[in-house]
């Protein structure tokens, strides 16, 4: 049997390795950092994620979907705050299931890791770092981070889960395998903690992703099990309303005072929590070559994407469930896994639809930051609902072909700009559903959508 070699034991590699292990193959997944089951690491990535119908399906194919239900707290929609503390509900979509969930990021991957440590496959090996690769002859080098003594490791094929700074990816880039680019966006975020109220009850409508659009900035805020909310600062790291005038407890206090007035009382420990917390870049990772013959790289790796989009987790899940794919359709003629032939199938499959939900993420700042205050904007949402309505199976709006379908980034992309299109056309000078002329969009989409999108 294939030796096989993952490289960090983040979300995507635990959950590779299940995939992995349930094909019968023994797996060994690497990690630079303690386990977090059973030692608590410092702040530095996000509490709390948004998992949707892609993530979901992945869990789901291997059995692990039940488990994690109970960590599961459903938001159907954007609850808009302005800057009088008005709110303003949107949905996300317009059928009841039509929602995506905050989760625990440690509960998740606890789980997770205990899922592929219960097949009796899976080695995990904590405060292990990643030295060197020598990709000629399938050999690792790791060094012990506690003991301080290196360890050769040989794999059959090795995957890269680690991570938007991958070693795995800029040893292949040092070797002249791949190129990558990564595009810092010039805004950073910051996050605070909206705790419980006295009783432990929820402060905040619990059912919804809370946003405080203001133009080029925004905050945002997540529910957690325990009844708080992990609250989001993103704004420019430069400028006049930016993370460089905010040097001191006085100068976010008076800032929060004047832009998000309604959060002072939510958020008792603003000041401290501030400066207590890292301030965390934003980026987008796009690698040119994912695979270099038994290397492959998969999750943020190769395609580390902003947050905007809640789609950074799906989409590094729907890698395993495509990678587990790929395998079940290159089986040679004896039954067994071909990886020489499953792993540029995965690749040839993955990297296109990679690049779109990257832009897609970036497109989607703009629009929770500022769109959404724009009333033509709510307009195009509804004309949206209501073409679903009448055009099931052509017309469905973006962000659900996104969240709550299994349809291709790529895909979703290409149609999500003709019906950008439809849309602006259909509510130019109008200012209710009333005055949209149906009829001229049933032409539209004869002419521009006409196909299924199954």
């Amino acid at each position: 049997m294939k030796r096989i070699t993952i490289i960090g034991a983040g979300l995507v590699g635990s959950l590779k390795a299940i995939y992995l292990a349930q094909r019968g193959y023994a797996v060994d997944v690497y990690e630079k950092l303690p386990d977090i089951r059973k030692e608590k690491i410092a702040a530095g990535r996000s509490i709390n994620l948004a998992m949707a119908n892609r993530g979901l399906g992945a869990l789901e194919a291997v059995g692990v979907k039940p488990l994690i239900e109970p960590l599961l707290i459903p938001m159907k929609g954007r609850m808009l705050h302005d800057e009088d503390g008005q709110l303003q509900f949107q949905s996300y979509g317009q059928r009841p299931h039509e929602v995506i969930y905050s989760v625990s990021r440690a509960g998740l991957v606890s789980i997770l890791r205990d899922q592929a440590e219960a097949t009796g496959q899976v080695r995990f090996h904590f405060k292990a770092k990643l030295e060197s690769i020598d990709f000629d002859n399938s050999r690792l080098v790791m060094k012990d981070v506690v003991k301080d003594t290196e360890l050769q490791v040989d794999y059959d094929y090795l995957i890269a889960c680690d991570g938007g700074g991958s070693r795995v990816r800029r040893a292949m880039e040092a070797a002249g395998l791949t190129q990558y680019s990564s595009e810092l966006l010039d805004h950073s975020y910051k996050e605070l903690t909206i705790p419980p109220d006295a009783d432990g009850h929820f402060r905040m409508e619990i059912n919804a992703l809370h946003i405080w659009p203001r133009g080029e900035y925004m905050l945002i805020a997540l529910p957690n099990p325990d009844a708080s909310f992990t609250v989001t600062l993103f704004m420019p790291n430069i400028g006049s309303k930016s993370f460089e005038h905010l040097t001191d407890k006085a100068a976010v206090k008076a800032f929060f005072e004047t832009h998000f007035q309604d959060t002072l009382s939510l958020i008792p420990d603003l000041a401290n929590e501030f400066f207590e917390n890292p301030t965390g870049y934003l980026g987008t990772i796009r690698t040119q070559k994912w695979q270099h013959k038994n290397v492959v790289l998969s999750g943020d790796a190769a395609h580390a994407i902003v947050p905007f989009h809640g789609q950074g987790m799906n989409a590094g899940f729907e890698d395993c469930f495509e990678l587990n794919r790929c395998l079940d359709e290159s089986r040679d003629e004896d039954g067994n896994d071909d990886w020489e032939a499953a792993l540029p199938l995965f690749v040839e499959n993955r990297i296109d639809n990679a690049n779109a939900i990257a832009d897609m993420a970036l497109d989607n700042y703009i629009e929770m930051r500022s769109d959404v205050r724009d009333p033509n904007f709510h307009l195009k949402k509804q004309i949206a609902f209501e073409l679903e309505k009448r055009y099931p199976d052509t017309f469905i709006p973006r962000y659900s072909m996104v969240s709550f379908h299994h349809i291709p980034y790529k895909e979703a992309q290409r149609r999500g700009k003709i019906q950008a299109e439809i849309l602006s056309a259909l509510a130019e000078g109008k200012d209710a559903l009333e005055q949209v002329s149906f009829e001229q969009a049933a032409i539209y989409i004869k002419e521009r959508l006409s196909e299924s999108v199954y």
